[in-house]
This record gives structure tokens, sequence and C-alpha cells, in this order.
């Protein structure tokens, strides 16, 4: 409330203190949730500074601007301000003598406020402009937020009443309406009552002090009880409705939840029929592995046994080979040193022609090497101009650091004589010139800074053309390092010709060593086969303890497979019974759906016979009143008709007296 006090104080050229009296009295009370301004005479100024504060997200529910004393344009910017609000609930217009031009503003308001739940206008002039009142009731029809409006004493005539009609046809929203102490009449009466057969909503209407018929009144009061009638049925309806259908989705939770319990029980157990069968194919097929791995073992015997046969029939014949082998080995021997001998020279010959290549590369490689320095010759040169062009940028530097010196003794001599003429202006032309200094100084930081950034980049040019000779120096040392190694390579090779031809000699003797024992493995070969054929025997008794553990374990698994049958039979017999017991609880569903359907017709049923007896005791209602009328019109006519006889019969009974001679010795007297 404070904040909205110092927000008013600030927005209003001339604030009142009345006003900013009473916002500081409700800031300190402790309910702050009300504008509270009622009995306080609101300039225009107020009223736009109170509209431009208004729409944003103000700290009010309720707003009381009762007997302010509003003018035309301080309720529409006032009104204007609370088009957009989205906290008011509550409006207090009253006694405000508003008319035709605060009732189009109001319309506005209705169509386009959102949060407005209660509105008071009692004590204005509504329903003196017609124009600004049908703007209004169109804003009223327009709104479907708006549930209690109070139009007491606002001069509404039949005309307004009829508007007022046409609105509450389209409204959905209200409930309550007071039109007391207004002149409605008779027609504005009826108006109000026909529209109630479309408006289903309002729940009061007070028409006393409007000069309406009694019957009029009965059936607006009759209208109002069945419109609260109405309500409480269709909120009871309602109610029912979302109890029923809280309970059916209980039951649809419950009946789910049952069937994906089956539906997982149902699943572990075929998982574990799964494992089972599993676990049986596994060790089936462990067992049948265990059986081709003995017969793999008694082929592979029996190979074994054929290729010892064999190796025996080739060691003998490499026997005698290996004796007509030595034979040809030395006569091959000599043949292979005068071979190796002419390759040694012509190896020679060859490691001549690699090192004349490689003096050759040498002095290619020394060229590069010329090339290089020539190179970094030139990279150096390249550096002494980009440090001479250094050089000059600093010269540069030094002399628009001079120019910039010699600029500011030139401003400051300036400043001076603009002293001694302008002595008043003392103030201004210092900040002048510390203006134009500190852009002096900024300048001249940014050129440095320029400056110092391009010496940067050369060092950095630099740095890096050294880095590139030095690449370049110590590519040449590689490659006359790979030169060198070349070189070496080639001498060792010669070396490793030579040990080949010692490697040789090694091997002829060698081979007559392997000819003794092959001589020796053939008689272990012998004395092996004599082994394998035990271990073949052995053998054959152990398949036949597998095959009789086979046929065993073969009846196992016919067992199994029986029980396994026999288990899934009984799964089979649960899932039935359970689907049975499904299909009951979805007929019992559907039965209960059948049941609501039922009762929803039924109330459907009640309610349209609810309507036409309604609408038939409306008929009969209307058509007593009719008859009412007729009978009152028909005593009216009878009255008049004995008052006329009774005045004749006076005034022949008074003619009669007159013509008497009483009524003659009477005249004498």
């Amino acid at each position: 409330m404070e904040e909205f006090r110092r927000a008013y104080a600030r927005l209003c050229a001339a604030p009142q203190e009345p006003v900013l009296r009473r916002l500081r009295e409700r800031g300190a009370a402790p309910g702050r949730g009300r504008l509270d301004l009622a009995a306080q005479s609101l300039s225009l100024e107020t009223c736009g500074a109170l509209g431009r504060l208004l729409p944003g997200a103000a700290p009010f529910t309720e707003v009381a601007l009762g007997d302010c004393g509003l003018s035309g344009e301080g309720v529409t910017l006032l009104l204007h301000g609370l088009c957009s609000n989205t906290t008011v609930k509550l409006l207090d217009l009253k006694g405000n003598n508003l008319r035709s031009m605060g009732a189009e503003a109001l319309g506005k308001l209705l169509r386009q406020n959102k949060s407005i739940r209660s509105l008071i206008l009692e004590w204005n002039s509504l329903g003196m402009g017609e124009e600004g009142f049908s703007s209004f009731c169109q804003g009223l029809g327009a709104n479907s937020f708006l549930q209690r409006l109070d139009l007491r004493s606002n001069q509404i005539n039949h005309q307004g009443a009829g508007e007022l009609a046409m609105a509450l046809k389209q409204n959905t929203s209200l409930q309550e309406l007071d039109l007391r102490w207004n002149n409605i009449g008779l027609l504005g009466g009826r108006a109000l009552l026909n529209c109630l057969h479309s408006n289903k909503t309002l729940k009061r209407l007070e028409l006393a002090g409007n000069n309406v018929p009694s019957d009029i009144l009965k059936a607006v009061e009759q209208a109002m009880n069945h419109n609260q009638d109405r309500q409480t049925i269709l909120s009871e309806t309602q109610n029912r409705a979302s109890v029923l259908s809280k309970e059916v989705l209980s039951l649809k939770d419950e009946k789910t939840k049952q069937f994906l319990d089956l539906m997982d029980t149902i699943d572990k157990q075929r998982e574990e029929i799964a494992r089972s069968d599993r676990m049986s194919a596994a060790r089936v097929s462990q067992l049948q592995e265990a059986l081709n791995e003995q017969h793999s073992i008694m082929n592979s015997l029996k190979a074994k046994l054929q290729m010892t046969e064999a190796a025996l029939a080739l060691s003998e014949q490499k026997v005698h080979n290996l004796g007509e082998l030595l034979n040809a080995m030395r006569q091959e021997q000599t043949s292979m040193a005068e071979c190796h001998l002419k390759e040694l020279q012509q190896q020679k010959q060859e490691g001549a022609d690699r090192e004349a290549k490689l003096f050759r590369d040498l002095s290619a490689a020394g060229e590069k090497n010329l090339l290089l320095r020539n190179q970094v010759d030139e990279l150096e040169k390249k550096c002494k101009i980009q440090q001479d062009q250094l050089f000059q940028v600093k010269q540069d530097l030094t002399n628009t650091t001079a120019e910039l010196k010699l600029r500011a003794m030139q401003a400051e001599e300036r400043l001076e004589t603009e002293k001694r003429r302008f002595k008043q202006s003392l103030e201004d032309v210092e900040s002048l010139r510390v203006k134009e200094v500190n852009h002096l100084t900024q300048h001249m930081e940014a050129s440095e800074h320029s400056m110092q950034e391009r010496i940067q980049k050369l060092e950095a040019i630099r740095i890096a053309l050294e880095e590139e000779l030095s690449q370049t120096k110590a590519a040449a040392l590689t490659e006359r390092g790979q030169a060198e190694e070349e070189l070496i390579k080639v001498r060792n090779w010669a070396r490793l010709e030579e040990q080949r031809l010692e490697h040789l000699e090694e091997k002829l003797r060698l081979m007559t060593e392997s000819r003794d024992e092959a001589q020796n493995c053939c008689l272990k070969q012998k004395q092996m086969v004599a082994e394998a054929q035990a271990k073949a025997s052995q053998l054959s008794l152990h398949a036949d303890g597998l095959r009789r553990r086979l046929e065993e374990l073969q009846q196992d698994l016919n067992r199994k497979e029986e029980e396994k049958v026999t288990e899934v039979n009984k799964v089979k017999v649960e899932l039935q019974e359970q689907i049975g017991h499904l299909q009951a609880e979805r007929t019992a569903q559907d039965g209960l759906r059948e049941k609501i359907a039922a009762l929803e017709r039924q109330l459907k049923a009640l309610s349209s016979s609810h309507r036409e007896s309604m609408l038939d005791k409306e008929g009969e209602i209307s058509v007593l009143l009719e008859k009412l009328r007729m009978k009152e019109a028909d005593i009216s006519r009878m009255r008049e008709e004995e008052a006329q006889r009774a005045s004749f019969l006076q005034n022949a009974i008074m003619a009669y007296v007159q013509g008497s001679p009483l009524g003659t010795h009477s005249s004498r007297k």
C-alpha cells in the first residue's frame, strides 16, 4: 500500500491530501487487499492516476469508490485502467450519479475484464441515457464472469428493463441481480419474466418498488426457485456421475491389475518351462559333444597309427635317400662354393656402385645445404628489413607523441585565452578541456597499443623464421645421418653373406647327425605304436560305458518331457479358468455400465418430465391468472352496474319524494 501511495504521489502533479491520508491509514491497517476511497471527492487528475496504476498487478481484490462525485471523464479513466486488471473481484461505484458516459465505460469494462465477480452500482442514473444503458447491457450479455450486480435506484424504465432482459438471455454467469426502486413497471416486468425462460443461471432477482404487479413478482419468484432447484439437481447429478465414474475407473484399475498379475504369473511359468527346456537341451548337447569327442579321439588315434606306420615307411626311405643326398650335397657344395664366390664378386661390384651413388647423394645434399643457407641468408635479410620497419614505426610513435604534446600545449594556450575572455563560463570550459585531454590520451594509448601489437606480430614472424632455419638445419643433419646409415647397412650385408657361407657348412654337418637321429626315432615310433594299440582298447571300453550313460540320460529326458506336458496341461486348465473368471467380471462390468446408462436415461427422463410438468404448471398458472383477470373485470363491471342502479334508484326516490304532498309541504315550511 505504501508503494501504491508513492506511485500515486509521483503521478499526480497536485495529489489530494484526503486521498493520501486514506491510503496511509489503509497501509497501516492489517487488511491491505481493499482500496477504500469512499466519500472522497476525487478529481480528474486523481482518476487518471488511479487508472494508470490499476492495470498492472495491483495488490487489491476490492475497490470501493462510493459517493466520490465522479464525473463521466473520471469514470472512463478509472474503468479504462480496470479493463486489463486481473486481481480486483469487487467494484463499488454507488452514489456517483453515473449517466450515459459512465454506462458506456461500464459496458466496455464488462466486455474486457475477466476478474470482477461483484459490481455495485446503487444510487446512480444509468437508466437516464438509452444509448449508454444499451451499451452497458451489451457488455453484460458478452460477460461470462460477473456473478452479482446491484442496480438499485438507477431510474431504469421499461425500455431499460427490455435491454436487460436481452442481455440476460445471452449471459451465462450472473447469479444475483438487484433492481429494486426503479421504474420498470408492467412491461419491464413481463420482459424480465420472459427472459427467465432461457436464462437458467440466475438465482436471485429483486424487483420490489418498481410498480410490478404481484402476479409477475410471484412468477419471477417461481422461476428463481425453479432455477435453484435445477442447479441443485444438476450439481447432484454431476456429483453422482463423478462418483460413478470414479468407481468405474477404480474397478477398471483393479481388473487391469488382476489381469496384469495373471499375465505376469503366466510369463513366469513360461520362462521357467523354457529355462528347464534349455537346461535339458544343454545337458543333451554336452553329452552329445562328449560322445563326439570320444569318437574324434578314437579316429585321431587310428589316424596316428596310420601316420606312424607311414612315417616308419618314410623314415626307411629317408635313410636310403640320405646316403644319396650326402653324395649329391658334396657335389653341390663344391658348385655352391663357386657360385658364392661369383655372387660375392657381384655384390662387391654392387657395393662399389652403391658407394658411388651415396657419394653422389652426399654431393646433392651438400648442394641442398648451400641452397638452404642461401634461403637462411635471405630470411636474415628480411628480418633486418623488418627490424628497420620496426625502427621506423618507433620513430613514427615518437613523432606522433611529439605532435600530440604540441596539440596539448596549443589546447592549453587556447584554454588560457578562453579563461581570460570568458570568466563566467570557467566550469564548462574546464570540463571541455578535461574531455579533450582524455580523448587525446585515449587516442595516444590506442595508437601505442596498436604499435605494440604490430611490434609483437613482427617479433612473432622473426621467431617463426628462426624456427624454419632450425628445422632446415635439422633436416640436413638427418639426411646426412641417413646416408651414413645406408653405408653401414651395405657393409653389414657383406658380413652377413660371409656368415651365410659358414652356416651352410654347419648345415651339412647337422644333416649327418639328423640321419642317425632318424634311425633312433624309428625305434621309438615302433614302441609308440604298441602303446597306442593298448590305449585304443581302453578307449573302446570307455566308449561302451558312455553309450550306456547316454541311454540312461535319454530315458530321463523322456520322463521329464512327460512331466512338462502334464504341467503345461495344468497351466492351460488354470488359464482357461482365469479367462472364464475374467469374462464373468467383464459381463458384470457390462451390467454395471448398462445400469449406469439406465440411471442416466432415468435422470434424463426425470429432468424432461420435470421440465414438462413445470411448463404445464406455468401454463395452468397463466390460465388461472387470465381467469382471475376476467373475474376481476366482471366484478368491476357488476360493481359499476350496481352503482349505476343505485344512482338511478336514488334519483327516482328523490324525484318521488319531491313529487309527493309531503315533499310540497316540507318545501312550504
